[in-house]
């Protein structure tokens, strides 16, 4: 292929892909298979990587990061990000109507009324089409300056169209958040590996833009809407009409907007978006109003911190006050404690609320708990309730703060707290009754093993009549000691404990699901086992890479250290699992049941033994290749990839912004020192 032939190529794919780009993320539809999408992508990547020269700064390739940031570039904005007022009142709303009605001295006005979002104001610039940069709002002055995390934010344009009438230059303001759906996939991935769960949607997602590698930004899903368009007065007369070339431009813009011609209008608008907003992809905490004219947003003019022609009217939160019966405990397969408030039941949201979540001891220090306290409970991201708040004004005489069990509520052990970590830990991970069951349900689970027919009621029997003592023994059961088995549990429906047993048909069917489930891979094998730290991504990694149980029981700490993904806290984990008489056993017993250890393929297969024996860390962002690709290429060709320089280090392969640490070491101790060009010589 010709140089111009790549160009041609590279610009044509990246039309492509930006075109699904668009149609996926903000239209919602697909023309074409996600195979065929990436296939299209892996594509683009191999002819950027082989002609460096004519990667675009906003190729669709960035949207999979890999820019390495360590310090966040502080910037002016060119127009100042103000806040709004807030008011929770009509008549506050009522007021700031003949306020406006008063400075324009009567004349005709209306108003455009948006959904305001709980998340993270960004301001995005565009030059000749094209996304130049993207800032936070910081102090309303100066912010943040986080175009290569934006710019893996599908529904940010990085390109416009060719045929668009924009300007030259304009800016755009927006909302980044984390979806309802993404935000409760990481907590139920966190759950799994025994991390603490992420406190709700917009902290995340604050956080998520200030990572330092945009490759982990890109993991996270971030997505925007945007409702300002700034520098194109010669285009709009209203804000309607700015909303409208947003939309045209292929910017995403939520369809919860609304043009009202008077307050009262407004007012039906915020009552028809109270309980819609739930519905919403994403968690909402009120309405902005604005005046729709430009030339009256001008006329009315800004206050030192607010826009007289704007305000904000905030949904009061869901809240109640009951009284606290008393504090649970519960714990979790992981061995994790967490403290649960029982309520007298209060109507909150629509329903009946009797439990509500006090997450840690330091909770519960913080708000002064005591039996008997009046609490303010709410509804955390509208979903979870959650204690807010005491009444300390109607605290009984004489009431005792809430002290912190040190002893397991299950089985007595002595309590563990790490030091750094909020959770207190139950050490007693063979002999505490919830941990054993909690882990044969992460076992049985669809992600892992995915025996169906066997909920949570059935282990219980099964554990109680010790017919089981570990998710290995299921493939031990037979069909004659599960047919007609007895056993307790609690019904809600007639508040008491009742006796169940298990019929001739669904014993059947749950030895039938047991044999199935042998035919599951070796990572949902790996998954199910429990690993901590080790989730649904990180086991389909450590099973690719070593491709068998036997391999990563081996593997040393360096060389856990070397698969994709693979950090500090997770290797030590793996090693200790892998430490424990127990836990060999364990897998011993699933070998004997006919599980699968190991992958289809096998491990990756070498290409060749050029790299034998030479040894490279790897510092820095790459052209042309992910870095796990180029561990991935040196593995593959007979090298090891190593974490730390040392002396006995062969190649140190260095790309831009690198550590400056590594390099200086790797002077120092005459490392030789290469080139992404360098290196691809070597292997080509």
């Amino acid at each position: 292929m010709t140089k111009e032939e790549a160009r041609e190529e590279i610009a044509r794919l990246s039309q492509e892909l930006n075109y699904h780009n668009r149609l996926y993320y903000q239209e919602h539809r697909t023309e074409i298979s996600d195979f065929d999408f990436d296939t299209l992508l892996k594509k683009l990547q191999e002819l950027e990587a082989a002609f460096p020269e004519f990667v675009d700064e906003n190729s669709p390739t960035l949207r999979v990061g890999g820019t390495v940031t360590k310090d966040f570039e502080s910037v002016e904005h060119k127009y100042p990000m103000l806040s709004l007022g807030n008011t929770y009142s009509e008549q506050e709303l009522r007021d700031f109507d003949q306020r406006v009605s008063k400075a324009l001295e009567g004349a005709p006005y209306e108003y455009f009324c948006e959904m305001k979002f709980d998340g993270v104001a960004l301001s995005l610039t565009y030059e000749n089409g094209r996304l130049s940069r993207a800032v936070t709002r910081g102090d309303g002055t100066k912010g943040d300056d986080v175009t290569n995390n934006a710019r893996t934010i599908h529904s940010i344009p990085l390109r416009l169209g060719k045929d668009g009438d924009y300007p030259s230059a304009f800016e755009v303001r927006g909302e980044v958040f984390l979806p309802r759906k993404m935000f409760d996939k990481i907590n139920a991935e966190k759950e799994d590996i025994g991390e603490p769960l992420l406190a709700n949607p917009r902290n995340t997602a604050s956080g998520t833009l200030k990572q330092q590698d945009s490759a982990a930004v890109a993991k996270r899903r971030l997505d925007c809407y945007v409702y300002s368009l700034l520098g194109v007065e010669s285009l709009i007369q209203t804000h309607e009409e700015a909303v409208h070339l947003l939309e045209k431009w292929g910017f995403n813009v939520s369809p919860t907007y609304g043009k009202c011609a008077t307050i009262d209008d407004v007012l039906k608008y915020i009552a028809e978006w109270e309980t819609k907003r739930l519905d919403l992809p994403l968690d909402t905490d009120g309405v902005v109003i604005k005046v729709n004219a430009i030339t009256q947003q001008r006329l009315l003019g800004f206050t030192a911190k607010s826009p007289r022609w704007a305000i904000a009217y905030k949904y009061k939160t869901q809240s109640a006050i009951t009284e606290l019966l008393d504090i649970t405990y519960q714990v979790g397969r992981t061995g994790a404690v967490t403290p649960v408030a029982e309520l007298e039941p209060v109507l909150l949201a629509g329903t009946t609320v009797k439990r509500a979540s006090l997450h840690n001891a330091n909770e519960i220090a913080r708000l002064d708990l005591r039996v008997g306290d009046m609490v303010f409970v709410e509804k955390g991201g509208e979903i979870i309730p959650k204690v807010t708040g005491v009444d300390t004004a109607q605290r009984k005489p004489g009431s005792q703060a809430v002290v912190y069990l040190d002893k397991c509520p299950e089985c007595g052990t002595p309590l563990v707290r790490t030091e750094g970590e909020a959770v207190h830990y139950c050490p007693n991970t063979d002999g505490c009754p919830p941990q054993i069951q909690g882990r044969i349900e992460h076992f049985i689970q669809r992600n892992a093993m995915n025996i169906e027919s066997m909920g949570p009621e059935t282990i219980a029997g099964l554990l109680s009549h010790s017919l089981i003592k570990d998710p290995a023994d299921i493939y031990f059961l037979t069909f004659e000691q599960l047919n007609g088995l007895e056993f307790s549990s609690y019904s809600e429906k007639k508040g008491d404990t009742v006796t169940r047993s298990l019929r001739e048909k669904s014993a059947r069917n749950i030895i039938d699901a047991i044999e199935k489930s042998k035919e599951q891979p070796f990572e949902n094998v790996l998954f199910g086992m429990g690993i901590r730290y080790v989730g649904r991504t990180v086991a389909e990694k450590l099973a690719t890479h070593f491709g068998g149980i036997e391999e990563i029981s081996k593997a040393s700490y360096e060389q856990l250290l070397e698969a994709p993904e693979i950090g500090e806290r997770i290797a030590q984990s793996v090693i200790d699992f892998f430490g424990s008489g127990k836990n060999v056993d364990f897998i011993n017993k699933l070998s004997a049941a006919g599980l699968k250890l190991k992958t289809e393929g096998g491990a990756f297969v070498a290409a060749s033994d050029k790299l034998a024996g030479q040894t490279f860390v790897i510092s820095g962002v790459f052209k042309g290749f992910e870095r796990d690709d180029l561990k991935s290429i040196i593995k593959q060709n007979g090298g090891k990839v190593v974490s730390s320089v040392s002396a006995k280090l062969n190649f140190l392969v260095a790309g831009d912004n690198m550590g400056p640490a590594k390099l200086e070491k790797a002077n120092e101790l005459g490392v030789k020192i290469i080139s992404e060009d360098d290196f691809l010589k070597m292997i080509n």
